[in-house]
């Protein structure tokens, strides 16, 4: 059963003047008051470098709020923005954390979010540590990258825990926010149609695809030190894998969620040299529009990846001999996030004697533009005729937003900071989460090094190098890009 937590009746908010803040965090925050979903208690202390008095921060916060929040789920913005105050801080000195805990004040809980980069997340730890604001029901939310492989990640961690035990310390995965993740859950387990066939015997592979198409936009420096495969298979596409696949939980809660969560991680086998393909784009067409290269907009050239395409496999009894089709890529032809699950053919066809012609059900799970659950079925042609019976695959189709029409569709960030506030990490990553997919993802940063990889180069506009499109062909697979 899961533990009973206190819920805070304080956020203390870092990097609250960055981009993260203005476009997720404080729309969340004023969605979440809009409609109630906050107690009245809570009050929202925010800090950053930035020196500015409280009302003007909150002038800062009304103009986000106004560029970023419909004006239909603001509700009444001045008792919002009455919650808030403001503290200068430089997280890397040790100056500013007393008037911050004075700002704080007592409190019943605390929460913590650091929307800093990573490499403060030690300083400002240890100034938190030193005027008491780690005490008691405090407990803190880290924002992505954590580390740039295991190594560094494990730094990351182990100064987090000087201050923080391990169910006070709440990883954020924003995918693990969306409603059509979280869906899947209930998909595959409120279900007793799908979870008899979800495993090796009726499934024939599964393809995780991200696409974007973007390129760097405002990201040149940090993008060119990670590259695609650091940036979003090692957190992402790799928590969407454990999703898929991992076994029935014994109940919804956070420990027993995530222990068969790591077990999935634990179980990906090593990716050889050729299971895995890596791209760069170089100048195209995106919408009709011309884009410049990777190495145009870096002002250089790179080897940073801006695709990759990976064949796994995770080696346990559920899922032994399926492959996990997974692959990220910048400047694609439209926008996608979406899960796959092709099921294998029909033993036997009765039908082939009439000349009709059977294809496998597909699911296909779109989570973002659109989130969209399809099921294909095959279902037979109406009509007469002496050419024999045809078949034609129909989809199923559960379009959340008509679905759900009665249902406010929320930022991602709303569910996961309304259970930073109320304690619950069901949709968090733990750290043995983190540890296993960097490990894995660690193993075939060593093999691009050990056999001197090089990115193919792809055209902006396309779905990426033609080596991709042979690691799935050659298998008799093709990738979903309708």
């Amino acid at each position: 059963m899961q533990e009973l937590t206190f819920t805070a009746d304080r956020l203390l908010l870092f990097g609250a003047t960055g981009d993260l803040s203005q476009r997720m965090l404080l729309p969340s925050l004023c969605a979440l008051h809009a409609d109630n979903l906050l107690d009245p208690n809570l009050r929202i202390v925010a800090t950053a470098r930035s020196e500015m008095s409280t009302k003007e921060f909150r002038d800062f916060a009304r103009k986000a709020l106004e560029k970023y929040l419909p004006k239909n789920r603001r509700g009444p913005m001045a008792d919002f923005l009455n919650r808030l105050s403001y503290v200068p801080v430089d997280a890397t000195t040790p100056e500013g954390y007393d008037e911050l805990a004075r700002e704080v004040g007592e409190y019943n809980g605390l929460a913590i979010f650091l929307s800093t980069a990573p490499s403060l997340f030690e300083p400002t730890i240890a100034g938190l540590e030193r005027v008491g604001l780690t005490r008691g029901n405090a407990r803190i939310a880290l924002e992505k990258p954590l580390g740039t492989d295991l190594g560094s990640s494990c730094e990351i961690n182990d100064a987090v825990a000087k201050a923080f035990t391990e169910d006070r310390i709440f990883r954020i995965d924003h995918y693990l926010g969306k409603e059509t993740v979280q869906n899947l859950l209930a998909l595959r387990f409120a279900n007793i149609l799908l979870e008899p066939v979800w495993n090796s015997n009726y499934i024939e592979h599964v393809q995780i695809s991200v696409a974007e198409t973007v390129g760097l936009e405002s990201r040149v420096a940090y993008y060119d030190d990670s590259g695609a495969l650091r940036d979003m298979v090692q957190n992402h596409i790799l928590q969407l894998l454990a999703l898929v696949a991992m076994e029935p939980p014994t109940s919804f809660d956070a420990t027993a969620v995530r222990d068969e969560k790591v077990k999935v991680l634990r179980a990906l086998r090593p990716i050889k040299a050729n299971e895995v393909v890596t791209g760069q784009y170089r100048a195209g067409a995106v919408d009709g529009k011309s884009v410049p290269g990777y190495d145009e907009e870096l002002g250089k050239d790179s080897d940073t990846e801006t695709y990759v395409a990976v064949k796994a496999h995770v080696d346990n009894w559920r899922w032994r001999g399926v492959p996990f089709y997974l692959r990220h890529g910048k400047r694609m032809p439209r926008r996608v996030t979406e899960i796959v699950v092709q099921f294998r053919c029909i033993p036997h066809s009765i039908f082939e004697g009439r000349g009709a012609k059977t294809e496998p059900n597909r699911l296909v799970i779109e989570i973002q533009p659109k989130e969209n659950i399809q099921l294909s079925m095959m279902a037979k042609v109406p009509g007469l005729g002496s050419d024999g019976l045809r078949l034609r695959p129909v989809p199923l189709d559960i379009a959340m937003p008509d679905a759900f029409s009665d249902v406010v569709r929320r930022i991602a960030y709303e569910r996961l900071l309304l259970d930073l506030i109320h304690g619950d990490q069901t949709l968090f990553v733990r750290r043995d989460e983190v540890e296993a997919q960097w490990d894995w993802i660690d193993h075939i940063r060593a093999l691009w090094a050990e056999n001197e990889i090089k990115p193919k180069t792809y055209a902006a506009g396309t779905w990426g190098p033609s080596a991709a499109v042979a690691l799935a062909e050659r298998d008799g697979v093709t990738w979903h890009d309708d």
